[in-house]
């Protein structure tokens, strides 16, 4: 399975992205998919999951009510719409698959990984 994340850049601060990750290689419609992110010098952190019916989504604190994971099993595609944009969410985006169908926060429960797409935000 390969997993191309697109969409990132630069913006300013109060801007509007909407990442996207597809999958080629098999469909993943029956998987959980989850984005995370990766700020220079930090650890890598759990931004968004969504069941592989698209029925059950699942946000970290710091993007809830900004961001909205969707996806098209049909174009076995995710989405990451990022609203009211800060220069905290600045950092690499990855999207990963999960191992399980349901909700799955952790990195260890991924088993396929993105190269990522970077999102700059300015402030």
């Amino acid at each position: 399975v390969q997993l191309q994340a697109s969409g990132g850049g630069l913006l300013q601060a109060g801007g509007s992205l909407r990442l996207s990750c597809a999958a080629s290689g098999r469909t993943f419609s029956n998987n959980g998919v989850d984005w995370f992110r990766q700020a220079p010098g930090k650890e890598r952190e759990f931004v968004a999951a969504i069941s592989w019916s698209g029925g059950n989504t699942f946000y970290a604190n710091s993007v809830k009510g900004r961001f909205t994971i969707s996806r098209d099993n049909a174009k076995n595609t995710v989405y990451l719409q990022m609203n009211s944009l800060k220069p905290e969410d600045t950092a690499v985006y990855y999207c990963a698959v999960s191992r399980y169908s349901m909700i799955s926060t952790t990195a260890t429960a991924m088993e396929y990984w993105g190269k990522g797409t970077q999102v700059t935000v300015s402030s």
